[in-house]
């Protein structure tokens, strides 16, 4: 150690003398492009790195090897030399039907893992004939309001060989319900199913804003699909804590990094406290973080999760299951950053976020289509997204060798200051009495309230640059091919629901509806009664019905 520092001064010297003699001349004849050089997230980014920048780093402890604590090069010895990340491209729009057959084509061109975008009425629990689905049914996604819907969406899909991701929060037990009893009724075993349900309640709260009940008995759901997945679907995600929609509120990097690790750790503590060993059911969380522009940035944040990650899980329950220290994380491309104007761009903004994802060693990735600030993507369009991660995995090398990055003075540097970025976080929340009490008194929301507002006056300022917005702007009227969801798809749904209706065994459907509702007063298990009433084939919005009967409703307190 004491060699280590006698080089860290000799260099903290050598880039001192540099900085004022080389660079100082430099910048004089050619002066620096900006008066101030930050992240996207506005974290100072100096001209040089060196050893110095690193004080206290050591390689063994915070670098380590591939598979090996605390993973901060990935959770897989061989990671893509082994196997690729699992390629998935978030599909859904109008009725069963029509996603059905996007699946199909996406799994004909190379897909390789399926995530399901459903329709706003879905995300909200309410069925398609509410009077406040009213214009929404099929347009965000796809309208599931049964189990008929999830047999016609699944048809023909082996869902005992292909992971299905599907990102619903509120009422993602019912749907979960729904999707295995469809793969009952194909004659899959539920240890056989793969996949994730999102089923992060907290992230509404902070930022999505799709919520159905309040805040702890939302806890309780989640808490519920532990104990089911833990013991009847082993191989399934039961959660994936979601960084996304955190960040597309307008985090910052290191926001989205610290609200997400926390609220898993959140999650973590109520599984534990309802008896559940970390050691069965947190090998099954999983996590979703965004990708946005600044490439270096992004990198250090999935390097810096799974640090933290591996580090406060031992620390806090040490648990004798490897996988229980493992972060594992599906990513997506930034919708955030796409622009309306010059569209072509974005194929540009995804490459390179795709490639930083990849860099950062990401498990399962999803890019955005160029088309997607105007509607749900086209075939061509999202073929166009998969080719992105096609051509990275195959062409540009970067999956050849393991986290070819390590060791570079600035990633790590960055890597470092993520790590530190969360501990000021973490005392902050833990302070408040943990992330549900900081939700319920509004503290992330501000937090994240003031960075997106801070960004938007950086970029109105021109302080940071968005080609084709704030710079390079061009008049035109740039036409590229819609998608067009079929006006008729919100009548057939309705009518398909009323149809599932009137031929359901009304006993059986009132006998499902009674024993959610008896659970759900007597605070027991849920997941069976949500099974019950799949089989049943109850709405998702009369079940949803049943728990804000029981729970209540929350109402925004609406916190800036």
């Amino acid at each position: 150690m004491t060699a280590d520092r006698g080089r860290g001064s000799t260099e903290r010297t050598r880039k001192d003398d540099w900085l004022a003699s080389r660079y100082a001349a430099a910048t004089a004849k050619h002066p620096e492009r900006k008066e101030r050089y930050s992240t996207l997230s506005d974290e100072p980014i100096d001209p040089l790195y060196t050893p110095d920048d690193l004080a206290g780093f050591d390689p063994r402890r915070d670098l380590g090897l591939p598979g090996e604590f605390p993973y901060t090069r990935g959770v897989h010895p061989s990671m893509y030399r082994g196997r690729l990340w699992t390629m998935r491209q978030f599909a859904g729009f109008g009725s069963a039907d029509d996603t059905n057959r996007r699946f199909h084509y996406l799994l004909q061109h190379g897909v390789t893992g399926l995530s399901v975008a459903f329709d706003m009425p879905t995300l909200m629990g309410r069925d398609a004939d509410d009077p406040l689905s009213r214009g929404e049914v099929g347009r965000e996604g796809v309208a599931v309001s049964s189990l008929a819907d999830m047999e016609i969406l699944f048809d023909r899909i082996p869902v005992g060989e292909v992971t299905t991701s599907m990102t619903i929060n509120g009422p993602a037990s019912i749907v979960w319900a729904m999707y295995l009893a469809a793969a009952e009724k194909q004659g899959v075993p539920l240890t056989r199913l793969g996949g994730t349900i999102q089923n992060d309640a907290l992230k509404e709260y902070i930022a999505q804003r799709e919520w159905i009940v309040p805040v702890k008995p939302a806890m309780d759901l989640v808490v519920d699909t532990f104990r089911f997945g833990s013991r009847e679907v082993p191989r399934w995600n039961t959660i994936s804590v979601s960084g996304y929609h955190i960040r597309e509120a307008g985090a910052t990097a290191l926001q989205e990094l610290a609200f997400t690790l926390i609220d898993g750790l959140e999650y973590v503590k109520w599984g534990v406290a309802a008896g559940l060993d970390v050691n069965e059911f947190v090998p099954r969380i999983s996590f979703f973080f965004d990708v946005h522009n600044d490439f270096f940035e992004e990198i250090a944040k999935f390097r810096a999760a799974r640090r933290i990650w591996a580090r406060e899980m031992q620390k806090r329950y040490a648990p004798t299951n490897e996988r229980a220290l493992m972060l594992r994380t599906h990513a997506q491309t930034a919708g955030v950053s796409l622009t309306a104007q010059q569209p072509h761009n974005n194929v540009v903004r995804v490459a390179l976020q795709a490639l930083a994802a990849v860099l950062g060693g990401t498990n399962s990735l999803h890019t955005n289509s160029l088309d997607e600030t105007y509607a749900l993507p086209t075939e061509e369009a999202v073929t166009l997204a998969l080719r992105t991660q096609q051509i990275i995995a195959h062409e540009s090398g970067v999956a050849d060798t393991v986290d070819p990055l390590a060791g570079s003075y600035y990633l790590e540097a960055l890597t470092d200051r993520m790590e530190l970025g969360f501990h000021r976080y973490l005392e902050t929340i833990e302070g408040l009495g943990g992330m549900v009490e900081a939700v319920e008194r509004g503290y992330p929301q501000r937090e994240i309230t003031e960075s997106a507002f801070h960004f938007q006056q950086q970029v109105d300022e021109g302080e940071k640059v968005i080609v084709g917005i704030n710079k390079h702007v061009v008049a035109e009227d740039v036409k590229i091919p819609r998608l067009a969801i079929d006006p008729d798809v919100e009548r057939r749904q309705i009518e398909r629901l009323a149809d599932v209706r009137a031929k359901r065994d009304a006993g059986r459907w009132h006998e499902s509806i009674q024993r959610l509702r008896d659970a759900a007063r007597a605070r027991g298990e849920l997941m069976p009664a949500f099974l019950d009433c799949a089989r049943a084939y109850a709405s998702v919005g009369e079940q949803v019905e049943v728990l804000k009967e029981v729970y209540g409703v929350y109402r925004d307190p609406a916190y800036f």
